[in-house]
């Protein structure tokens, strides 16, 4: 349960920023830093638990949310107050890697339900606080799977083309309002749970993914191209920018050192 608002705090004077998937990696490395950028970050997530001690850690507030389901989205949309400045659209992930003819079609399902209907439906209803604030970010963690196709990505890479185009989409049907809509596609980012989430609890896969990888991008790399573009001036939109570790050419091309 919701305890405040962003309405009844009294640090309410600071610029809003939501951002989902706020429990860990990326969402919680963009929460942080958002907060040392100024801003009051609302942070939504499945996991109470954790937002609620990433919330007392930052000043922000903590609103237990699936954005799958349409009441919890309301529910944080009322959370979040008449005004938001920012919302970084992060909930998302990658189940399995399998080839298309042996797809899961219920990880498929999940997959476009939480990268694609959860930013749709978080975003439609977020918007009216975003222009009401008169200066909106809409900022959407995408991913290179969302330019580039690749084996056994097939569920990832349409879930993720489906955010890139729906941001392609919103940029041009929100011109001439005071709302711009921006992207940052990582490419190999290492955190905590991605890849484990992917190969449903397998470690052995898992570190299999970043074996020999000098260096792949972290959390807070990402969540720092997120708070440097969210605090560009208001006139500046930064369409899309995508970001990969030096060892990263493309999702085929990647360097590794062999082990000893």
């Amino acid at each position: 349960m919701v305890e405040k608002s962003v309405e009844q705090s009294p640090a309410s004077t600071r610029p809003v920023a939501v951002v989902t998937g706020a429990s860990s990696g990326i969402g919680a490395a963009s929460a942080r830093q958002l907060a040392a950028a100024g801003y009051r970050v609302v942070c939504a997530a499945r996991r109470a638990d954790r937002i609620e001690a990433l919330a007392d850690e930052i000043d922000g507030i903590a609103v237990p949310c699936d954005v799958t389901d349409p009441d919890q989205v309301r529910a944080l949309a009322e959370a979040a107050g008449p005004a938001v400045h920012l919302l970084v659209n992060n909930a998302g992930g990658a189940l399995g890697l399998d080839p298309v003819e042996h797809a899961d079609a219920d990880d498929w399902r999940r997959m476009y339900e939480i990268n694609v209907i959860g930013t749709l439906q978080v975003t439609r209803a977020l918007l009216p606080a975003l222009e009401a604030s008169g200066a909106g970010t809409i900022l959407n963690i995408g991913s290179t799977a969302g330019r580039i196709a690749y084996e056994g990505g097939g569920g990832y890479t349409a879930a993720k083309h489906g955010v890139a185009v729906m941001t392609e989409t919103l940029r041009l049907e929100l011109l001439g309002r005071p709302v711009r809509v921006c992207e940052v596609a990582p490419g190999m980012v290492r955190t905590e749970e991605f890849a484990l989430t992917r190969f449903d609890g397998d470690t052995e896969r898992a570190a299999a993914v970043y074996a020999g990888v000098d260096e792949p991008l972290t959390a807070d790399d990402v969540a720092d191209v997120v708070a440097w573009v969210a605090t560009r001036p208001h006139h500046v939109n930064v369409d899309l920018v995508v970001v990969k570790p030096l060892a990263q050419a493309s999702q085929h091309k990647v360097h590794r050192t062999p082990s000893s």
